[in-house]
């Protein structure tokens, strides 16, 4: 059951990142910066769900509740991003603010501003910053949730 676990933790963290590959290389859809710190602890939780299958059911766990961790942190990145994009506060990165560092060479990519939201689907105003909030906290709930569950024996 927690080789089963790690599994689907893996495969969830990278079908989350496959959607915001595509939405970047097929849809063409620019990702800002926020966007891109967003994916990371996705990767981060991919490979803790990967190291999970191949430990004992005490530390596999302890990699999914560490998942959960990881991915509360990212529900706290796209929160900052859904409140640059509202409007409630500045971006804390440069980036994001169209601040270009002095003798930096120019992205190759024109740059998405972190205020404007990116909408996967264009009839539905959610951005992919609240759609990612959503689901990086149901997430991190079901990881935790799991993590915290009483270890069931059978006989």
């Amino acid at each position: 059951m927690h080789k089963l676990a790690g599994a689907m933790t893996a495969l969830v963290a990278l079908a989350a990142l496959g959607v915001a590959y595509f939405a970047q290389y097929v849809l063409h859809l620019t990702p800002c910066e926020l966007c891109l710190w967003e994916r990371w602890p996705y990767r981060i939780v991919a490979v803790l769900g990967l190291l999970a299958t191949m430990t004992k059911p005490k530390s596999t766990r302890a990699m999914l509740a560490l998942a959960g961790l990881v991915m509360l942190g990212d529900a706290g990145i796209a929160f900052l991003h859904v409140g640059v994009e509202f409007g409630w506060w500045n971006s804390p990165l440069p980036e994001c603010n169209g601040a270009l560092v002095p003798g930096a060479p120019l992205p190759l990519v024109p740059a998405t501003p972190c205020d404007r939201p990116i909408y996967l689907v264009h009839a539905l105003p959610v951005s992919m910053a609240m759609m990612d909030l959503a689901a990086a906290f149901m997430f991190a709930v079901a990881l935790l949730t799991y993590a915290a569950r009483k270890r069931k024996v059978f006989r």
